[in-house]
């Protein structure tokens, strides 16, 4: 270990492993209301353009939805498209790969653009497992049941019922693909716990699952027949008669040239927003994840749902502060590894749900039981070795493996000390508002993955967001497809970004005089910035 390292971890107070004490549906919601992110009145604004004008969201989403289109000047369109396609799938990540997948089975022409490589999205980063009820003693009802408590009951009861009762067939499908999961002895899928979950239905890959899926899907879509634009993301979506959606407008980073899409229906798979930093917390997700799909589809009048709503994962590294917001894995607690504050008590049960973990974490910081970081962070014990001391010496190493090898690479053996961590932004709750076959209030544009919203509620579940990319992947390829059969035929005279201009004629009668940022953002600035 470094000097550093070494004297950070010789103040390590001996651990009482007494478990909390349990709370009451009033102690966690007290909990939540004082110090879970999404609750607090700082760094909010209302929303005063667009179909979700008059909404409270963080200020990141407001100035990422109330923005100014990347197309500045002349907003004309070329006397022919570059491309012309039954489908276009704007992101390349576990959704946008699923939705390709079934939509090229069905005979359509399919062209994939993704901002950098397929298979570069926060799915790839995935660690803990799918959540679908497997085991014997478990069902869907079950898993709904677990979901929408999960979810504050504010989750949408009929995109949660198709989730829960196509989750088993899902999970066939990738396990034809090729995905490697875990087993038992006896050859069985390895079920395990997560957070609010009251029946072992996780399934996963060691603590590398969501490259598991992608090692396989990536190989099968680029073998697919169907185009892949790399390093091509989407800057705007096209207006087509009736105002029904009829492509995109694409930015070739290579050409710095702009590439015009006409499709007959269009996906977005775009996912997340952790990299906007809300609330100026680290992020676990993906270097891409700067929300594009949701500012696209907002100028477009696609209508949001839960947007005022994320999740901050309870255990982000938080020291060494160069792994800031890297992810540990809830199936670490699920194994039973258990927290401590700066006095070596436990302070939660470690399988509350995520966002009253979480919230314990803040509390225990803004309260002075937190444990210092020589940078003046602060954070709480999380301790692997309870596991090798409960399941036996080299389980923490067999079974996550990752999480070993990173942190051994900067001087901190899991095995041996505890990781310190923090609450780190970790999942978009909210999203586009869909209906059961993934199709938006706009004709022909429908969504997919975390870019979609309603599902979760107001909490995510541990497992349900890579399920969900392969349900409605799956549901979203199919409608496509459909869609672009029957779907009247229309010409490119046609087709327009004149609801742009009007957008941005209602920014600037609202926002007199006010300089409004531009979006999408595509891609976060961490230069430093001179005072």
């Amino acid at each position: 270990m470094s000097d550093l390292i070494e004297e950070f971890y010789a103040r390590v107070p001996v651990m009482d492993e007494t478990p909390a004490p349990s709370l009451s549906s009033e102690d966690r919601q007290k909990l939540l209301t004082h110090f879970y992110p999404d609750y607090r009145p700082e760094g909010k604004a209302t929303l005063r353009v667009g179909p979700n004008a008059g909404t409270v969201v963080p200020e990141e989403i407001a100035a990422l939805l109330e923005s100014r289109s990347r197309l500045q000047g002349p907003r004309t369109l070329p006397e022919n498209p570059d491309r012309e396609v039954d489908i276009l799938i704007i992101g390349g990540g576990g959704a946008g790969i699923t939705a390709a997948l079934h939509a090229v089975e069905q005979g359509a022409d399919v062209l994939l653009a993704t901002k950098l490589r397929v298979g570069d999205s926060n799915t790839v980063m995935a660690e803990g497992g799918i959540q679908s009820a497997l085991g014997e003693g478990d069902s869907p009802v079950e898993h709904f049941r677990d979901t929408f408590r999960g979810g504050h009951g504010a989750n949408d009861p009929t995109l949660l019922s198709i989730l829960v009762q196509e989750g088993p067939r899902m999970v066939e499908w990738l396990i034809s693909r090729g995905i490697l999961f875990d087993r038992d002895p006896q050859g069985n899928l390895s079920l395990r716990k997560g957070g609010g979950t009251s029946r072992p239905r996780l399934i996963s890959a060691k603590d590398y699952t969501g490259l598991e899926l992608v090692r396989v899907l990536k190989e099968d879509v680029v073998n697919a027949p169907l185009e892949i634009l790399e390093f091509s993301p989407a800057v705007e979506l096209l207006q087509g008669p009736g105002g029904a959606c009829a492509g995109a407008v694409l930015w070739d980073l290579d050409s710095r040239k702009h590439i015009f899409v006409k499709s007959r229906t269009t996906i977005l798979a775009t996912g997340g927003s952790g990299r906007l930093h809300i609330g100026g917390f680290a992020t676990s997700n993906h270097f891409g994840a700067t929300g594009d799909g949701l500012s696209m589809a907002y100028r477009l009048g696609a209508k949001l749902v839960h947007v005022d709503s994320f999740q901050y994962h309870p255990t982000g590294v938080i020291f060494p502060s160069e792994m800031a917001g890297m992810l540990i894995t809830e199936a670490v607690r699920g194994a039973g590894a258990r927290m401590y504050n700066t006095l070596g008590r436990r302070f939660v049960n470690e399988l509350e749900t995520r966002d009253v973990v979480a919230s314990a974490i803040i509390r225990e910081c803004a309260e002075g039981r937190g444990v210092p970081t020589p940078s003046g962070a602060s954070g709480v014990y999380l301790d692997l070795a309870s596991i090798d001391r409960d399941a036996g010496e080299g389980t923490v190493a067999k079974r996550f493996p990752n999480i070993v090898k990173l942190m051994t690479r900067h001087n901190v053996d899991p095995t041996k000390v505890p990781i310190l961590v923090y609450p780190t932004l970790h999942y978009q709750n909210g999203g586009v508002q869909t209906d059961a076959q993934s199709r938006t209030a706009i004709p022909h544009l429908l969504v997919a993955g975390e870019a979609s919203g309603g599902l979760h509620g107001t909490n995510r579940l541990m497992g349900n967001s890579l399920l969900e990319l392969f349900v409605f992947g799956r549901r979203a390829g199919l409608e496509a497809a459909q869609e672009a059969r029957e779907r009247p035929p229309f010409s490119w005279k046609e087709v327009s970004i004149a609801h742009v201009d009007q957008f941005e004629k209602d920014l600037a009668r609202e926002f007199k005089g006010g300089d409004r940022p531009i979006a999408p953002t595509l891609f976060p600035d961490y230069r430093r910035k001179d005072s």
